[in-house]
């Protein structure tokens, strides 16, 4: 089901923490929050603000999980 990117929360080169909010999607008047699986950098942001995005889309690229996971 496609959905709409009604927040990107993360740059490119920023490092995130496990569980750190990443992107926030609006389907069917429902939002949910992408979460990062691991502690890493953000390597790339494929995704802005607005964007209508398929199920499955990668919308964040994330390096190597850090020592942080």
């Amino acid at each position: 089901m496609p959905g709409k990117v009604v927040g990107v929360l993360v740059a490119e080169g920023d490092a995130v923490e496990k569980g750190a909010p990443l992107v926030i999607l609006e389907a069917m008047k429902m939002e949910q929050t992408l979460t990062a699986p691991a502690a890493a950098e953000v390597i790339a942001v494929r995704c802005a603000l607005g964007d209508i995005v398929d199920a499955g889309a990668v919308l964040v690229v994330l390096g190597e999980p850090t020592a942080g996971t």
